[in-house]
């Protein structure tokens, strides 16, 4: 059995490194966002706002609202649609011979949360945002979930307030370096481990969740995988999904190690 480090490396990470000429300059962050913020974030997305209610609404994190009050949750559900189709319609324009089977794990890749994120590090989103200051204090500025979520409730502000024009022209901009990062069709870890396993003659791996840790809004789960002679590692993630993924690759990376 792997020893499980809830802390550990093994996390289901940024696969898709975003890489961008230029972004926002990093500032400190206030708890209130000012005209000047919401101009240069509106800016930053390329869209001015007829509506800044949206953009506001789009940064409020629950932690900052009564029990009944506005949050981004509703619109991070139609931004999340939103990314979806753009995401799926580019992908029959950029790939025209992929089949179905070829341009699902593309568009995972592509609308997960852990991307997301890296969109909204490389607008400096965090800054933006409306957070209790419990949740400040967290460092609810730089956690992935909330800033996923953020970002998705960014893109409903934009299409609310223009259409699907601008949220489509946003989201192939800023997703840009991601689209290159699976011009390969991209394999999973879990299913990588499973072949491996099957070639050498081995069982099928069996995946356990060993632990949790996080907020409600932000788990970070810490899962085992064990595959019997060939081994057992550890791995971390948002979801548990995820840190299946991180603990097949943890295994994967241990048995090139020892080959």
């Amino acid at each position: 059995m792997a020893e499980c480090d809830a802390l550990g490396p093994h996390r289901a990470g940024r696969q898709l490194t975003q890489k961008k000429s230029k972004k926002p300059n990093k500032k400190k962050p206030s708890q209130d966002l000012t005209a000047a913020d919401a101009r240069e974030l509106a800016g930053h997305l390329k869209h001015s706002f007829k509506n800044a209610d949206l953009l506001e609404r789009a940064l409020t994190h629950a932690s900052a609202t009564p029990a009944t009050g506005p949050d981004n949750e509703r619109m991070e559900f139609l931004g999340d649609r939103v990314l979806g189709l753009v995401v799926a319609d580019a992908l029959l324009t950029r790939f025209p011979a992929a089949t179905e089977g070829e341009m699902a794990p593309r568009l995972n890749k592509l609308v997960r949360r852990e991307t997301c994120a890296e969109v909204a590090r490389d607008l400096d989103l965090g800054r933006y945002l409306h957070l209790a200051p419990a949740e400040v204090a967290q460092g609810g500025r730089t956690k992935t979930a909330i800033l996923a979520n953020a970002m998705e409730a960014v893109i409903a502000a934009l299409y609310m307030d223009g259409g699907l024009e601008p949220a489509r022209s946003f989201i192939l901009e800023a997703w840009k370096s991601s689209f290159d990062a699976v011009a390969e069709i991209p394999r999973d870890a879990k299913t990588v481990l499973q072949e491996k396993l099957h070639a050498l003659g081995q069982s099928h791996p069996k995946y356990k969740v060993v632990g949790q840790q996080g907020s409600d809004h932000a788990p970070v789960f810490e899962v085992e995988v064990d595959a019997g002679q060939a081994g057992a590692a550890c791995g971390s993630g948002s979801s548990k999904r995820n840190a299946e993924q991180a603990a097949a690759a943890a295994l994967l990376t241990k048995l090139d190690n020892e080959s």
